[in-house]
């Protein structure tokens, strides 16, 4: 028996009123504005700022991934995988790994490397270090969210 069924993807439109989703959305913005300021520099030139790059680019993809999960409500067609663990894993992740990458940023800013590029690195090493408290927001609210399910 073949039963036709529509599938409909569920809209949450109410995610983006919460604070993790509008940490979500500002990681986003911010994180992109980090990979495109060092991506208009000499970045490759330079092993830690090839870093940065590299953690930038990975979040902001991991992400969009994860808010078109939390907007399309995916998760709740699988069941199968521990939500809250894998958001407070990736928020937990994202906060250590951006942090390093936030401080080796500012460490390896100076002019002596190429003053042209100065303005753009001092730059990505501020939103870096917003970005990182805006994952460590994130980071508290999966724990939060991730012991109140352990608990039940």
């Amino acid at each position: 028996n073949l039963s036709a069924s529509s599938s409909t993807l569920a809209y949450d439109r109410e995610f983006l009123r919460t604070v993790p989703g509008l940490l979500m959305v500002t990681e986003i913005v911010l994180g992109l504005l980090v990979w495109t300021l060092i991506a208009g520099t000499e970045y490759f030139l330079y092993p830690a700022f090839g870093w940065v790059m590299f953690v930038a680019v990975f979040y902001w993809v991991l992400t969009v991934f994860f808010l078109i999960i939390y907007m399309t409500m995916t998760y709740t067609r699988i069941p199968q995988v521990p939500w809250t663990m894998v958001g407070l894993c990736f928020n937990g992740s994202a906060f250590v790994l951006y942090l390093i990458a936030a401080i080796v940023d500012a460490s390896s800013v100076t002019k002596d490397l190429d003053s042209h590029n100065y303005n753009s690195w001092a730059a990505t090493s501020f939103f870096a270090f917003v970005v990182t408290s805006c994952y460590a927001g994130n980071t508290y609210f999966s724990l939060i969210s991730w012991r109140s399910r352990t608990l039940q």
